[in-house]
């Protein structure tokens, strides 16, 4: 009963710090990750082309910094023609609604324009209150810039002192469990490096077919569309949701109804294609964790670092199961959250003569 008081309390008091380290703690996770990732980069220069250990850090630094600032250039090219686009959207989005209205009022012969009328109203107020959304985009860019300034530094840190770092989780141990924590860092930097480049790999084949998908239907804005939903599609089960949501809003907006449905059809689609193909192949291989503890690590993480929490709960949860399974004491909860492996079945004998058995499974 101690114990499990004890635990109780200390997982509360870790939560607690967690959260009231997000400023520093999720720039630095992420950029271990990151560092994770340009590591043989880094290796290949310092062994091949006999670079200093600086000089291989900022070389992948400007990679990074070229991969970001493309990507920053093509969000900011098309939310601008987006946002110039906003008062039409409005527009069309109103005479759409108002077709809706008047088919579902001669369709189904009910009185329900009072009740359109408030929803037109609440939407209009929202479309129209530029100096919120640009405060809510000023809040943001501005708390990204700061994460982004913290990223940076600690991607050349964590890089940079790589070594340093690695002979010091090792040492701290004593040296009966050394051999248990060389082969547990070693197996959360290649889980972490294959997690990455699964994740990258998913994110283009999910935005390349969602693109087609929209470009096929018509709808407008197809490319930044299709780049957002490979990107949100990161965060498990609700990315794919908001993303959906989005694309359907400007599909109604700028279409029809039949357009709406269609673009939700082909959502689906994708959703099932990455789920059971992409997913297993690319990335699920690389990350073993229950769909439960998944779903409930998004909940944790958005709770404590909010939409950073969700993007980097998945990988966190892996290398918190790789670490338990070399505890002896931990290695239940580390099958807990890993995936459910079937049981062998146990084979019964029939011997029907001397030249001939068959075998049964339980």
């Amino acid at each position: 009963m101690q114990k499990l008081a004890l635990a109780v309390v200390s997982i509360i008091g870790i939560g607690y710090l967690i959260s009231l380290g997000q400023s520093i703690l999720a720039p630095f996770f992420l950029a271990f990750l990151m560092a994770m990732l340009f590591l043989p980069f880094a290796n290949f220069l310092e062994r091949k082309l006999k670079f200093p250990r600086s000089f291989s850090t900022l070389a992948s630094l400007m990679v990074l910094l070229v991969i970001l600032s493309g990507l920053i250039y093509f969000f900011s090219s098309q939310v601008a023609g987006f946002t110039n686009d906003i008062p039409k959207l409005r527009s069309q989005f109103t005479v759409v609604f108002e077709d809706l209205q008047q088919w579902v009022s001669k369709t189904f012969n009910v009185k329900i324009k009072e009740q359109f009328t408030y929803l037109d109203q609440g939407l209009n107020k929202i479309l129209s209150s530029s100096g919120l959304i640009l405060g809510f985009t000023f809040g943001i860019f501005s708390s990204g810039l700061g994460f982004l300034a913290f990223f940076i530094l600690f991607f050349i840190f964590v890089l940079n002192y790589r070594r340093l770092l690695n002979r010091f989780i090792i040492n701290v141990f004593n040296e009966k469990h050394q051999s248990s924590v060389v082969e547990a860092v070693s197996e959360v930097r290649v889980m972490t490096k294959r997690y990455i480049m699964g994740l990258f790999i998913q994110i283009i084949i999910v935005s390349v077919l969602t693109t087609i998908l929209l470009s096929i239907l018509g709808v407008k804005y197809a490319m930044l569309l299709g780049v957002l939903t490979g990107l949100l599609n990161v965060i498990p089960y609700i990315g794919i949701c908001i993303s959906l949501l989005i694309s359907c809003f400007i599909a109604f907006a700028t279409g029809t109804v039949s357009d709406c449905i269609y673009t939700a059809i082909g959502y689906i689609v994708v959703h099932a294609i990455d789920g059971n193909i992409v997913l297993p192949f690319v990335v699920g291989s690389k990350v073993k964790i229950n769909a439960l503890f998944s779903f409930i690590g998004i909940i944790i993480g958005e709770h404590l670092w909010g939409i950073s929490g969700m993007l980097l709960c998945i990988p966190a949860i892996a290398i918190i199961k790789i670490i338990f399974e070399r505890v002896e004491d931990l290695q239940a909860w580390g099958n807990l959250l890993g995936e459910d492996t079937k049981p062998d079945k146990k084979r019964r004998k029939y011997k029907i003569s001397k030249n001939i058995t068959l075998e049964e499974r339980e």
